[in-house]
C-alpha cells in the first residue's frame, strides 16, 4: 500500500475533550499505599543507546514520542509525562516497530530501527500521534495480575478506540493478547509486565504495533 494511503486511512484523530474526560485518574482507595508518580516519559528516556541490535526495547518508541511531542508541544501525548495521572500503556518494543514497517512496504527482511522510524515518521506526526494514543489506556493502572484477568475486557484508549483483552491458555501459563482493529494480522502479545510498577503510570511491552484500523 501507497505510504500516503495508508497516513490517511490512519488519521483518526481524538478530540481533546474526549481525552480530557478519559485522562480523569480513578480514585484511589482508603488505606491503600499510594503508588509513586514517575512518568513513563521518565522511564523510556532513561535509555540513551539510541538505535541498536536491541529488539526488546523501546528506541522507535521513545524517538517517536519525542518527535510528536516536539512538533505538538500541546499533544494528548504529553500525558506521558505527567507521572499524576493514572494511565496504562501497552508499548511496543522494536521488533514491533521493525514488523509493522515490513508490513505495510511488504519488504522480505525487517528494516534496521532507524529506518523502522524514519517508515513510522513518514506516515506524518498526526498519525503517529494518533497510534500513539491508541497504545495508552488512561485513568487505570492496570497490572499485570488485573490483566490477567481481564479476559474479554474492552479498553478505551486515548484515541477513543478500544481494543480487546484476550487471555488465553498457553504451556507455560497465561498469555495476554489485544485484539485492534485489524483483522487481518496477528495481534499483539504482551511478552513484559509491569514496567515502572508501582507507580501511576504502568506499562507492558507488546510484541506487535496496535493498529487502529483494518489494513489491507
Amino acid at each position: 500500500m501507497n505510504i500516503a494511503r495508508l497516513a490517511a486511512r490512519l488519521a483518526v484523530g481524538a478530540t481533546a475533550a474526549a481525552v480530557a474526560t478519559a485522562v480523569a485518574a480513578a480514585p484511589a482507595q482508603a488505606g491503600a499505599k499510594q503508588p509513586g508518580t514517575r512518568s513513563l516519559a521518565a522511564v523510556l528516556t532513561a535509555d540513551k543507546s539510541g538505535f541498536d541490535r536491541n529488539a526488546r526495547d523501546f528506541d522507535v518508541l521513545t524517538k517517536a514520542v519525542l518527535t510528536v511531542l516536539e512538533a505538538k508541544p500541546n499533544s494528548p501525548v504529553k500525558v506521558l509525562t505527567d507521572g499524576t495521572v493514572a494511565l496504562t500503556a501497552f508499548v511496543p518494543n522494536d521488533y514491533a516497530f521493525r514488523e509493522l514497517v515490513r508490513d505495510i512496504t511488504h519488504a522480505r527482511t525487517l528494516p534496521s530501527e532507524k529506518a523502522a522510524f524514519d517508515g513510522v515518521a513518514g506516515l506524518g506526526v498526526d498519525t503517529v500521534e494518533n497510534v500513539l494514543l491508541y497504545h495508552v489506556v488512561p485513568g487505570a493502572t492496570i497490572d499485570r495480575k488485573a490483566a490477567l484477568k481481564a479476559d474479554g475486557a474492552e479498553l478505551s484508549t486515548a484515541l477513543g478506540a478500544t481494543v480487546e483483552v484476550d487471555v488465553r491458555h498457553c504451556w507455560y501459563g497465561k498469555q495476554v493478547r489485544l485484539v485492534d482493529a485489524d483483522t487481518n494480522d496477528r495481534d499483539a502479545r504482551v511478552v513484559r509486565y509491569d514496567i515502572n510498577k508501582g507507580n501511576k503510570q504502568i506499562a507492558h511491552a507488546v510484541d506487535r504495533v496496535l493498529r487502529p484500523i483494518d489494513l489491507p
